[in-house]
């Protein structure tokens, strides 16, 4: 993790699967002041590896929305659709460790196998493809494309988030083995975002909390291909006022509408009040809150913030 002011190098990771909604903005906003506020570099990263959701137009319109709302970057975009023999390289380094192996599992079967997650629900594989021999992996390969899995061990992986404090969890027990590169041949989010990380020389990264669960086998893998772990902050999420997550498919708070209404800094001002760093309203750009900015500042509870 990085010792000095000076080092540090955060991120933005937006998916352009959508327009940007009032909870993206909060996190890109966090992420910027935590960077740029210990005088350190930002850099933009576009997640669009997923060809069904994600189009070059979406990404084009992510970048402006930063630059309305005055968040800056340093150096080109990177786009991950554009990086595939990189992690291809990636997950060929963890299939010769032994660590990978094939999974032909429906979604169907992987739920009937799986174990509901420890806090949010989400199914935990049970290892059924784990100990398939070679014979029947050749059989089942002739009519059924699998996905890949790597191998976790039985330990617990802890660390002090930023934000929320401590946290561990077991890999075996509250993760499972999982998903790196899905039966279409995309790679998955885990092995790109901990690959890109580390080649972009990430240090620090903000992200919402319900990402916070991802951390521990981001860490472990980070740990498996000799890569440096960064420090995390995983902020509270912005919610409907129903207390649903927003959403882009549901447009919720989209940065679109939201437009028509407010500008920039009226915008940036609201978010700036949600996380505690104003502490009335006033319209304000997010360079003039770099001052203000403090970990210490920030809640750990989502907040419900509605400005339709």
């Amino acid at each position: 993790m990085p010792t000095e002011s000076s080092a540090v190098t955060g991120r933005f990771a937006p998916s352009p699967s959508g327009r940007m909604h009032l909870g993206n903005l909060w996190s890109c906003l966090l992420a910027w002041l935590a960077a740029r506020s210990a005088g350190g570099r930002m850099v933009l990263r576009l997640e669009d590896l997923d060809p069904d959701r994600c189009r070059p137009e979406y990404s084009d319109q992510v970048m402006r929305d930063l630059e309305w709302l005055g968040l800056d970057w340093d150096g080109e975009p990177v786009r991950q659709s554009l990086r595939t023999e990189f992690y291809a390289s990636v997950f060929e380094k963890l299939r010769a460790s032994g660590l990978l192996y094939p999974c032909f599992c429906t979604r169907a079967e992987r739920l009937a196998a799986s174990a509901p997650h420890r806090s949010d629900g989400l199914q935990v594989y049970g290892g059924r493809c784990r100990t398939l021999s070679p014979e029947q992996r050749v059989i089942l390969a002739r009519s059924r494309k699998p996905a890949w899995r790597v191998m976790v061990p039985d330990r617990t992986v802890s660390f002090r988030d930023l934000v929320q404090g401590p946290y561990e969890e077991n890999l075996a027990r509250d993760c499972g083995d999982f998903i790196l590169r899905r039966s279409d041949g995309v790679f998955a989010y885990q092995l790109a975002v901990v690959a890109d990380d580390a080649a972009m020389a990430v240090t620090q990264v903000v992200r919402g909390s319900d990402l916070l669960s991802s951390t521990p086998r981001q860490i472990w893998l980070q740990e498996q291909l000799g890569y440096p772990t960064p420090a995390y902050g995983h902020v509270p999420l912005l919610l409907a006022p129903d207390g649903r997550r927003l959403a882009k498919r549901d447009r919720d708070q989209e940065l679109g509408q939201l437009q028509t209404r407010y500008t920039a800094p009226e915008l940036v001002g609201h978010l700036a009040v949600a996380a505690g760093l104003l502490d009335a309203f006033q319209p304000v750009t997010p360079s003039q809150l770099l001052s203000r900015f403090s970990w210490a500042r920030l809640p750990r509870e989502d907040r419900t913030l509605s400005l339709a």
